[in-house]
This record gives structure tokens, C-alpha cells and sequence, in this order.
């Protein structure tokens, strides 16, 4: 278990260490204020990091960031090493992150499914039932056979 927290703390390191390399340290234009690093992910063994980052921009923006990211990797990792103390700096992986294309495949979902539903509101809106408004019976009600006997 001290093995996983340890991992914990190097991952959330690491993801501060690249987030203020990249903010004040790295002069790559590809990598400018567009790039977010959001999840770090350090190997059990401390030997391997995945660094996780969005991109706000179009396709040609993410893969100059990618460029960008890998250009810098080197410089990032030696940034870790210095701030981490460990004997051995984890590799760094950068991978873009999915959630945000996700969250708005997401919403879009949403959004069909409010849509559905007020539309079918607006059709059942003036609709009755097509026999009575409720059709179970009730404890304690007559049945009208039982009356005749």
C-alpha cells in the first residue's frame, strides 16, 4: 500500500512539475497556453509516468502540441529529476486525454434525449387514455358479479 501512495505522490508532482515547465519554462510556440495537463499516472515500480493533457484548438493545434510535447520531453524529465529527489526519473509518456471529447459526445446525447422527451411531451399532451384512467381494482370495491349473487 505504501508503494501506491508513494506512486500517488510522484504522479501528482510530476503533473505540477510539467504544468509549470510548460507554463514558464518552455518557449516551444506549439506549446502555448493551450495545452492543460490533466492526469498523471506513475508505474507501481516508479519507472514510467503517462502524462495526460488536452489541447483547446482544432486538430492542426493538437498535433503541433503532440510535436511540441515530444520535442520537450527531455527538458520536462530532467525538470521531474530535479524536483523529485529519486534515485531513478520515471520516462515520461505524453497521451492526449479523451474525457473532453467524451463529455461533449456526452452532452450531445443529452441533448437528443431532452429533445425526444419534449417532443414526446408535446404529442401526448392532449392524448386520453384509451380505456379507463385507471383499470385495477381496488380492495374494498364491489364487484358487479358478486352484487348478483
Amino acid at each position: 500500500m505504501a508503494d501506491n501512495a508513494r506512486a500517488k505522490r510522484l504522479a501528482d508532482l510530476i503533473r505540477e512539475v510539467v504544468a509549470q515547465k510548460l507554463q514558464r519554462g518552455i518557449k516551444d510556440p506549439r506549446l502555448g497556453t493551450h495545452v492543460t495537463i490533466t492526469d498523471t499516472r506513475v508505474t507501481g515500480d516508479l519507472r514510467e509516468a503517462t502524462v495526460f493533457y488536452t489541447v483547446y484548438g482544432d486538430d492542426e493545434e493538437r498535433a503541433a502540441a503532440a510535436a511540441g510535447l515530444e520535442s520537450a520531453k527531455g527538458v520536462l524529465r530532467s525538470a521531474v529529476g530535479a524536483a523529485a529527489g529519486v534515485k531513478f526519473t520515471p520516462t515520461l509518456t505524453f497521451v492526449a486525454d479523451a474525457l473532453p471529447d467524451t463529455a461533449k459526445t456526452i452532452e450531445d446525447l443529452l441533448d437528443k434525449a431532452r429533445a425526444s422527451d419534449a417532443k414526446v411531451r408535446e404529442v401526448s399532451a392532449g392524448a386520453t387514455f384509451a380505456g379507463d384512467a385507471d383499470p385495477y381494482k381496488k380492495p374494498g370495491e364491489d364487484d358487479e358479479g358478486d352484487a348478483a349473487e
